[in-house]
């Protein structure tokens, strides 16, 4: 069996195909067209045809026989609706409203496993990266927005609504130091305001008056600038407060970081030293740790996905 996963981003379409060991065994990607909904569908389905003819001749050419089955699931940045099963919340705005597995389904002739990529993510770290063997694995992207995702037993938690895991947009759990923020979702004061690569800038702003990217204040920092020191620890102590939160509720035993904010050491020394307070429990066993397949893990996620989906 061979798992084929595709990553559709706003630029670019990724596609991994792997065996049941998770090898690789072929990986490509192309430009993502913008804004035109049957372009999207046409991409992706040329994507897959080519992708698995070149596992089927490397199969054949190897002594292996043409006859190849295959899974297929794919990452997207949104989700699909438990009500019409149409995508929404897709910052790919041309992809909302739209009925994106059933079309694909109809175009390629088999079944498509549809998922939210930072789902793909936490399923990936769970499966064979930096959680794998723990029963219940938190992931969590931490990069131009914040996402997350939950794996219970080998399998996505999806949840009654479809959004288990969107952590990003719940208000951030500190009592009188919210700075009155809208997001773009339309509620005030989301964790992505603060914990998004954006939000780290912003708040730096804010306090400094000086416009600076995470890495520059990040080296700033180490380089001794009091003032992103303390975006830092601002930054520390409010993704504590929200990461308390998660484990007070569904107490992973593993929580992987991912995005471009999860690269920042320092993270995983202080934040498990931050969040002891707030979280319900004498000892905290959770882990903290950082992806294994970094920007891969959203497409090997979703290749991953069959079987592992409730849906």
């Amino acid at each position: 069996m061979i798992r084929l996963g595709l990553d559709l981003g706003g630029s670019k379409i990724e596609a991994v195909a792997i065996d049941d060991a998770g090898v690789e065994r072929v990986r490509q990607r192309i430009a993502a067209p913008r804004g035109d909904y049957a372009a999207t569908l046409a991409a992706i389905a040329g994507l897959v045809r080519d992708t698995t003819q070149k596992v089927g001749a490397g199969d054949t050419a190897n002594g292996k026989g043409a006859a190849v089955k295959f899974t297929l699931g794919i990452g997207i940045p949104g989700s699909e609706s438990p009500v019409d099963g149409t995508v929404r919340n897709a910052n790919s705005t041309w992809l909302n409203g739209r009925p994106l597995r059933r079309d694909l389904e109809a175009l390629l002739g088999l079944p498509v496993a549809l998922a939210n990529d930072a789902n793909c993510f936490a399923l990936s770290e769970a499966t064979d990266g930096a959680a794998v063997g723990a029963q219940v694995v938190f992931g969590v992207i931490l990069g131009t927005g914040v996402g997350g995702g939950l794996v219970v037993g080998g399998r996505l938690v999806v949840g009654a609504n479809a959004i288990a895991g969107e952590w990003g947009h719940n208000p951030l759990p500190v009592a009188g130091e919210p700075e009155d923020l809208m997001c773009w979702c339309g509620r005030r004061d989301c964790l992505e305001l603060y914990l998004s690569g954006p939000g780290l800038a912003a708040d730096h702003r804010r306090h400094a008056g000086v416009s600076l990217t995470p890495p520059q204040i990040v080296a700033a920092a180490l380089a001794g600038d009091s003032a992103c020191n303390a975006a830092l620890e601002r930054y520390e102590q409010r993704l504590a407060l929200a990461l308390a939160q998660v484990i007070n509720i569904v107490d992973p035993e593993v929580i992987v970081l991912g995005g471009g904010l999860s690269n920042i050491d320092r993270l995983y020394r202080n934040v498990p030293r931050l969040w002891r307070g707030p979280v319900f429990s004498e000892t905290v066993v959770t882990r903290l740790v950082p992806h294994r397949h970094g920007d891969s893990s959203g497409v090997r996620g979703a290749a991953w996905l069959p079987g592992a989906h409730p849906g």
